[in-house]
């Protein structure tokens, strides 16, 4: 035999979804030397917003009572998917994060609930945040684990100036009046309340969402937080991040940020994605299944960036003018203005979550903050029932199976199938993702280590050709795909395959077959692999996601 057989994997697709058409060979190469990027271990992470009830778009209003001043934070059900993820991130924050008051010290301002009033920004006028509440959403949170960033008030205290920001809102000038939010953080440490993170501000970058603030002033802001952050932790055991701006990335302004705030100030830029565009666009399904757009979308013609370029852009502005600092997505939801309604709470969504995951993994974002844990239409869990959406199950799976450790893959398929790989967490081995956004084809996997590749050309080279030699001699060399022990009667891989409960747009999703859904106790399912030889392929069916885990794949990157 002239060239080496190269180990693969495969496992007929037999778990409900029956594959429909031509069946396609694909290689991929996981390049398992050397890790190209690095999340953190909570990577996952989910926001809670502020708007009311009547808050609506496009004739819908899928917000109920889900958000900050009025969920229902009792509900059994919410804390179980909530300690589903062992210490989930949780964001509080959103577009009225920005005019809510704490109802703590002396109030420059009076502390009422939000009120419709269509002259105010986002036709809401200001909130107020009573500390009974708040000690009640830490209680939840110190009960099921949660790690929490919370956004303060980056408008409080500023006025209204010439000018338009983005939407038709205004630009805002004078610095940040603090002593709110200096009062509110003073309460809280007070309480003994523990807050992984402060953010200043919500989409006031330009262009700004309804109102903006210049990169200076904004800037001088966050000197200003470090030095209240410094004061008031000054004697705890941990000190918290700083995060800014919150908003859609643009790079001068987001450079002019880390330069006047400087050194060490800002620890984390946080940016805004919604490449999917308005939640109300009909061809919003086509979108989530071309491959082109998922990387190469946008939010709007006001942000010219493709989704991919985003996350490089920002990659390089760090490295430029903020080096100490690291990125988040700080809030994505798809589609914005709550949503696309029966699309975002769907199967069809995890196509894009479970893409943009490990498209932003592969460009060193640390955190990857969805938009909602509850509440609009892009909910992990429904906002009436508590029950959970398809996209909690593919979250989930993400948070247990991908480690921190990104691995580069070099896929010789069709565009349409996405391919993402890294250390498995908290194991050997690592984790592939695949997702099938055919209609129609179906792929079988070989997969390929190219340590084992080089090594095939280095002895080629030396011993000028591979005639007889088998399969067994190639994996058992230093550098093998997999790692076999003496006690192996067998090597497996673990497999989840995702797919939906008849239609895409189901908000049933099955696991290898069989319904994810609630015991009869209320608790999250098991989410348990089937288990298939190391040696045979992997097949994945149009329109299906799979996760495959491989013990024994040695990566020297993820040692």
């Amino acid at each position: 035999m002239g060239f080496l057989l190269p180990l693969f994997l495969f496992v007929a697709y037999l778990y409900g979804v029956s594959a429909q058409g031509p069946s396609t060979y694909a290689t991929i190469i996981v390049k398992s030397a050397a890790k190209i990027a690095e999340t953190d271990d909570q990577f996952i992470c989910a926001t809670l917003d502020w708007w009311p009830s009547d808050k609506c778009n496009y004739n819908d209003c899928p917000w109920g009572n889900s958000t900050v001043p009025y969920l229902d934070l009792s509900h059994p059900i919410l804390a179980k998917a909530i300690q589903a993820f062992d210490h989930l991130r949780i964001r509080i924050g959103g577009s009225l994060q920005d005019h809510v008051v704490y109802d703590v010290g002396t109030l420059k301002y009076p502390c009422h609930p939000f009120k419709k009033i269509d002259e105010e920004i986002f036709k809401f006028s200001e909130g107020c945040l009573h500390m009974n509440r708040w000690d009640e959403l830490n209680h939840l949170f110190n009960k099921t684990g949660a790690i929490v960033t919370f956004g303060l008030n980056a408008l409080y205290g500023r006025h209204k100036i010439k000018g338009l920001a983005w939407g038709g809102g205004s630009a805002w000038g004078g610095a940040w009046d603090s002593s709110n939010a200096h009062e509110f953080i003073n309460y809280t440490v007070s309480k003994g309340y523990h807050i992984d993170s402060w953010e200043l501000g919500n989409e006031l970058s330009e262009p700004g969402i309804g109102a903006s603030v210049g990169a200076e002033q904004y800037g001088k802001d966050m000197i200003e937080l470090n030095v209240i952050i410094n004061e008031i932790y000054k004697n705890s055991h941990s000190r918290p991040l700083i995060l800014a701006p919150g908003g859609f990335f643009n790079a001068s302004w987001y450079a002019k940020l880390l330069e006047v705030s400087g050194s060490n100030v800002v620890n984390v830029l946080t940016h805004h994605l919604y490449n999917l565009g308005p939640g109300n666009d009909t061809r919003l399904v086509n979108k989530i299944l071309d491959p082109h757009y998922l990387s190469n979308g946008t939010f709007s013609t006001y942000i010219s960036n493709g989704t991919s370029d985003t996350f490089k852009k920002l990659q390089q502005t760090i490295k430029n003018h903020g080096p100490w600092a690291s990125a988040w997505v700080g809030e994505s939801g798809g589609a914005y203005n709550s949503g696309g309604r029966d699309v975002s709470n769907t199967f069809v969504y995890s196509f894009w979550y479970l893409d943009i995951l490990g498209m932003a993994s592969k460009y060193n974002t640390k955190v990857y903050c969805r938009q909602t844990l509850i509440g609009g239409n892009y909910g992990l869990l429904n906002r009436t029932t508590f029950v959970p959406n398809p996209d909690y199950y593919s979250a989930l799976l993400w948070h247990r199976l991908m480690g921190k450790g990104v691995l580069d893959v070099d896929s010789k398929a069709s565009a349409h199938l996405r391919v993402y790989a890294h250390c498995s967490k908290s194991r050997a081995g690592i984790t592939v993702l695949l997702i099938n956004l055919s209609r129609k084809t179906s792929f079988k996997i070989l997969v390929q280590n190219d340590m084992n590749i080089n090594l095939h050309v280095k002895e080629k080279n030396h011993k000028g050709g591979h005639k007889g030699r088998s399969l067994a001699d190639f994996v058992n060399k230093s550098v093998p795909l997999i790692e076999r022990k003496a006690s192996d009667v067998t090597a497996q891989k673990e497999e989840y395959h995702l797919s939906p409960d008849g239609h895409l747009r189901s908000q049933r999703m099955l696991l290898n077959g069989k319904p994810l859904q609630l015991t009869k106790a209320g608790d999250i399912p098991t989410l348990d692999p089937v288990f298939s030889d190391v040696t045979s392929p992997i097949s994945i069916a149009p329109l299906s996601i799979a996760f495959i885990v491989l013990p024994q794949f040695v990566a020297p990157a993820c040692v």
